[in-house]
């Protein structure tokens, strides 16, 4: 790994770890004016969608962290793996909830394509209630 992409990525990781609803100028930081970003729930296309994307996205979150396990590192991309810890009122009882996932990320002077892997079933079905029984029961059934 180049040491220009590792303090790139560190930088990122900084970032992203201290990223809530009142630092969303850091995005600025991290990201190119043409970025392209994708989860499992949303393709997002520009700086300023992606801001509009986070400040929805953590405008219910109570408070969210990401512990960063390893990497896989070649020329100007990186695939991060993380687990993300996250508290949102309607979800879980309130009660923490903690998804694994990791992030490719492509970079030139800042990251311009990210693409999230995580499963949404971990993260929001089991957890809305009468729904995340159900799954539950047919996670279950089928194991």
């Amino acid at each position: 790994m180049t040491e220009i992409l590792q303090n790139k990525l560190a930088t990122f990781k900084d970032n992203f770890q201290n990223l809530d609803k009142e630092s969303l100028d850091s995005l600025d930081k991290m990201y190119e004016p043409d970025i392209h970003f994708e989860d499992p729930l949303h393709v997002v296309n520009g700086l300023g969608e992606l801001k509009t994307y986070f400040r929805n996205m953590y405008c219910n979150v109570q408070s969210i962290r990401f512990d960063f396990t390893h990497e896989l590192v070649c020329d100007e991309e990186a695939v991060i793996f993380w687990t993300m810890h996250f508290i949102h009122p309607r979800l879980n009882k309130g009660e923490t909830i903690m998804v694994n996932g990791s992030s490719h990320l492509k970079f030139r002077d800042y990251c311009y394509h990210h693409r999230d892997y995580f499963d949404t079933t971990d993260m929001l079905f089991e957890n809305i209630p009468l729904l995340g029984s159900v799954i539950r029961g047919i996670k279950k059934r089928i194991s």
